[in-house]
């Protein structure tokens, strides 16, 4: 039986380097992209190089009604998942709500995988592997009670945001590693350091001229990023959960991180805010 891939955001400069790398590992790939037409453009190009083992489908993690569609979708087409790659993500220039009503940069990061990947996990065997994409940037995000709400852009910080999701992405990490042990299911999550995406853009001309020609030369490229992600996906015999690698290297997670009480606060909210949106989509 064929082993299933998803992966999302897989049309970003990473996502590519992921698809490229899982497909050539003998998984059909399905790319979990929120733009169609350059995801089918990619896709298409892909195919070219791997026997139309890739296929596109449409999801909007900014959308639970997105999410539940591209999970139907799934289900119709594959009796099961054996790989998810949590790898979209975003880093807003400006406060914006999701359709749902969520601070956009949690939304999309945080809640939107974990959603999605609470819907996936029934099609997942064991042995199956989920792997999310953190950032290096956890180590200054904070979980409070407004991590969901949007703000004016006078109280709004970007990076700030971005750090809080990224936090709470490594959190959910663990939790669902300690959930899913006894199921054979492995979640990890992937650091990929400072990489030259689109991700880092600040959407001012003259800034992102000056990265173009002074700092993008110097920092990683999208392949190199993409190494810890693929290394945790695919190394065969690799029995980890529950762990966070950068550079293909494991990282120690303080005590003080893994037993801090936002950790626990975090569920909560975000068990009650899906059990809101869920109410609300029944409602429409």
């Amino acid at each position: 039986m064929k082993k299933i891939a998803i992966i999302t955001g897989a049309d970003g400069g990473m996502g590519q380097e992921h698809t490229k790398a899982v497909a050539h590992a003998g998984y059909e790939v399905v790319m979990a992209c929120r733009d169609i037409e350059k995801a089918q453009s990619i896709c298409n190009e892909l195919n070219r190089q791997f026997n139309q083992t890739i296929s596109v489908i449409e999801l909007d993690l900014a959308s639970f009604l997105s999410i539940n569609h591209f999970v139907q979708e799934i289900k119709n087409r594959y009796s099961h998942v054996d790989l998810l790659l949590n790898n979209a993500g975003i880093l807003c220039h400006y406060p914006e709500p999701t359709k749902d009503g969520i601070e956009s940069t949690v939304g999309v990061n945080y809640l939107g995988h974990y959603y999605l990947t609470k819907k996936l996990v029934e099609l997942m065997p064991h042995g199956s592997r989920i792997v999310n994409m953190i950032s290096l940037t956890y180590r200054y995000g904070k979980i409070s009670d407004k991590i969901f709400e949007s703000v004016d852009i006078k109280h709004f910080n970007r990076f700030t945001t971005y750090s809080n999701s990224k936090l709470a992405l490594l959190y959910f990490t663990l939790d669902a590693a300690e959930e899913l042990k006894s199921r054979g299911i492995s979640v990890n999550c992937a650091d990929p350091g400072i990489v030259s995406t689109n991700i880092i853009r600040m959407g001012n001309v003259m800034i992102d001229k000056m990265c173009d020609w002074f700092f993008r030369p110097i920092i990683r490229k999208p392949k190199t990023g993409a190494a810890t992600m693929l290394f945790l996906a695919l190394t065969k015999d690799l029995n980890v959960t529950g762990q966070c690698y950068a550079s293909k290297k494991q990282v120690h997670l303080k005590e003080k991180l893994i037993k801090n009480p936002q950790r626990q606060q975090l569920k909560i909210q975000t068990d009650k805010i899906i059990a809101q949106i869920t109410e609300n989509l029944k409602l429409c």
